[in-house]
């Protein structure tokens, strides 16, 4: 089921998400609609309070041989490096800016069924799952964003 994005100024992106405590149907069916609405919106990663649920939930995608990734209650554990790049939110639609983040990160993260797991990630993936983070803690990439982007101006990356 495809669910509708939550635009900013809406209160719900800038709140500290709750924990997910109940492993059930409901949040499986949560997380398949979060995921089927990320790729209609041509997103790699989407965070609950986006489709205004306020819980540590996010998936990313970013086409590569990781697939799809569900993250429930992520905490980033280790941290190195650094890349500085274009991002965009689908809750700021066209808008681009310039954001520093780091260019690997392992991140602790319960499944679907509530089992812990931990996950590596560097480059782009790492940027994808650092800002899913940061939304499930009401931070918005515009508050790290150093330079705008005019559209045509990432036509060519």
């Amino acid at each position: 089921m495809i669910l509708e994005i939550v635009k900013h100024p809406a209160e719900v992106l800038e709140t500290q998400c709750e924990k997910v405590t109940v492993f059930d149907k409901r949040l499986a069916k949560l997380l398949d609609s979060m995921y089927e609405t990320m790729l209609e919106a041509d997103g790699v990663g989407l965070a609950a309070p986006q489709v205004n649920v306020r819980k540590q939930i996010a998936v990313v995608d970013i086409d590569d041989h990781h697939g799809k990734i569900e993250l429930i209650n992520p905490e980033i554990v280790e941290e190195d490096g650094e890349q500085i790049g274009p991002e965009g939110c689908l809750s700021f639609p066209g808008l681009f800016g310039e954001v520093a983040r780091p260019n690997y990160v392992k991140v602790k993260a319960q499944n679907r069924r509530g089992k812990f797991f931990e996950l590596q990630a560097t480059g782009f993936l790492a940027r994808a799952i650092v800002h899913e983070v940061d939304h499930l803690h009401g931070v918005l990439f515009t508050s790290k964003v150093t330079k705008y982007y005019e559209e045509d101006e990432l036509e060519g990356e």
